[in-house]
């Protein structure tokens, strides 16, 4: 039997709405009653398309019901309090039971039969719909129409479900887009931050640099400082000396020579004498 994929996840949404009109009145027994036939009306959702039937039972009590399909695959979406999470339950199609699974859904009594294509088949064909778990008893709907009700609700929910995926697709395109500009500006400010890293650093080389040659430039000119010092000192003896020996008449250049000091003399010691006694 065919699982119902996406349309089990998106068959929450189709909830809203009344599922049917209350009965117009009661009916004197099952037996009798006049089973209408049921109005094919599609509605799409967000996701899938739906119809509403109504199920009466012998005592004229109204069971509604929905037929929902995503395009690939119809279910039979009811309502009905304690409904388990798994089952595996029967419809009668002309008094002919046809068995599928059922899965509860999320909200409170909300449960979903996934229909096989063998009960699919006997639907589109068969006149009568009867249910016997939805209630206290059994209850019926006709199926006149259902060949084309069932057509049209494939044929909504295939052009629903389309332009869903066609907007999660943009919607994942979007994101997809998103993320790369994200990626692309990440990148653009990690190579910005790089390169004011490396400016900085620079200017932090070319400043040590600058400051690294103003401080030779000022040892060069205090030693060039003091060189010059020291030759006006020099000129300025130089030119003392100069002026000494004009003064003295002694020629340039000449130093007169320096006076040796006179080597003193000898001490004389007188012997002493020994005179015996």
């Amino acid at each position: 039997m065919r699982r119902v994929g996406v349309l089990s996840l998106c068959v929450a949404g189709a909830v809203a709405g009344p599922l049917a009109a209350q009965a117009a009145g009661s009916q004197s027994g099952f037996a009798g009653a006049s089973l209408g036939a049921a109005a094919w009306a599609v509605t799409p959702d967000d996701a899938v398309c739906h119809t509403e039937l109504e199920l009466v039972s012998r005592s004229g009590a109204i069971a509604p019901i929905a037929f929902v399909s995503d395009g690939e695959h119809v279910a039979l979406r009811f309502t009905k309090s304690g409904a388990p999470t798994e089952a595996f339950l029967p419809i009668r199609v002309d008094g002919k039971p046809f068995s599928n699974l059922v899965q509860r859904e999320g909200d409170e009594g909300l449960a979903l039969m996934n229909l096989s294509d063998e009960t699919l088949a006997a639907l589109r064909h068969g006149k009568t719909l009867q249910i016997a778990w939805l209630g206290d008893e059994a209850a019926s709907t006709s199926l006149a129409g259902a060949g084309q009700g069932f057509a049209d609700l494939r044929a909504c929910g295939a052009q629903v479900m389309g332009q869903r995926r066609a907007r999660d697709s943009q919607a994942e395109n979007d994101r997809l887009r998103q993320q790369a500009e994200a990626r692309a500006r990440a990148v653009a400010d990690e190579q910005l931050r790089t390169a004011k890293a490396q400016t900085a650093a620079a200017e932090a080389e070319r400043d040590r640099v600058a400051a690294e040659a103003q401080r030779v430039r000022a040892q060069a000119d205090q030693l060039a400082a003091q060189a010059e010092e020291s030759r006006q000192r020099t000129l300025a003896e130089q030119q003392r000396v100069s002026a000494q020996q004009s003064y003295y008449g002694y020629p340039p250049g000449y130093y007169p020579p320096q006076q040796q000091a006179q080597p003193q003399p000898t001490p004389y010691y007188y012997p002493r004498y020994y005179y015996p006694r």
